[in-house]
């Protein structure tokens, strides 16, 4: 391995804004079960296929429907 490396003529990654970050998220283990499950049948992992779902929901501008019941 070389002592030193010339890095002034390198460029930036045009792919950067484009990589993944790491989060902590909490999911209950339901919905975690159901992802599992369907990555499977897609064969891709379960995790990709949360990002894919997400990415979709976030590019068609989907809106969450809540309807909170009152619990008396």
């Amino acid at each position: 391995m070389r002592e030193n490396y010339d890095f002034s003529n390198s460029t930036s990654n045009p792919y950067a804004k484009r990589l993944k970050k790491q989060v902590t998220i909490r999911i209950d283990e339901e919905t975690i079960e159901y992802f599992k499950s369907m990555a499977e049948e897609k064969g891709i992992p379960y995790q990709s296929l949360i990002n894919l779902y997400l990415r979709d929901c976030a590019q068609s501008h989907r809106n969450l429907k809540l309807n909170w019941s009152k619990n008396s």
